[in-house]
């Protein structure tokens, strides 16, 4: 998707939800989601081997408060409660997430907790979205944008 095609598709908060994204359309996310004002964050689990780890990188890259306690309640506490980075709305870039993808279990944890996230964000008309940048086929499963 071009960057003016993202502009009009990000602030629809209906439409948003968990989503993976080619290599190559990551930089024209960030500059639609600049050019709206969106918070942008994106978080590299490269580094993350299993659920612990994607917890505290989520923790530390969103920057949530010092409560925050690197589970799965505390997670769902802080995505559906900026109020630290107030915006328009919000846009997650998870990178490397092959491996929590492989392990299944955690990966549909989190996404879980994300969904969570966007339907209560949903519910206030704030676009609230999730791309998981695809370097390989592992992550074939989840839906792209037309």
């Amino acid at each position: 998707m071009t960057p003016e095609q993202l502009h009009a598709l990000l602030p629809q908060a209906k439409l948003a939800g968990i989503y993976q994204l080619p290599s190559d359309g990551v930089e024209a996310l960030r500059q639609a989601a600049e050019s709206l004002d969106l918070a942008c964050f994106t978080i590299d689990f490269s580094e993350s081997g299993d659920l612990t780890a994607v917890l505290k990188a989520l923790g530390d890259e969103l920057e949530f408060p010092e409560w925050y306690g690197a589970n799965l309640d505390a997670l769902n506490d802080c995505l559906t409660d900026f109020s630290w980075n107030e915006a328009p709305g919000y846009v997650l870039i998870l990178s490397g997430a092959d491996t929590l993808h492989a392990l299944r279990k955690p990966f549909v944890k989190i996404n879980r907790v994300l969904d969570n996230a966007i339907l209560e964000w949903r519910e206030q008309d704030i676009s609230f979205w999730v791309f998981y940048e695809r370097r390989t086929d592992n992550l074939a499963d989840l839906p792209t944008l037309a």
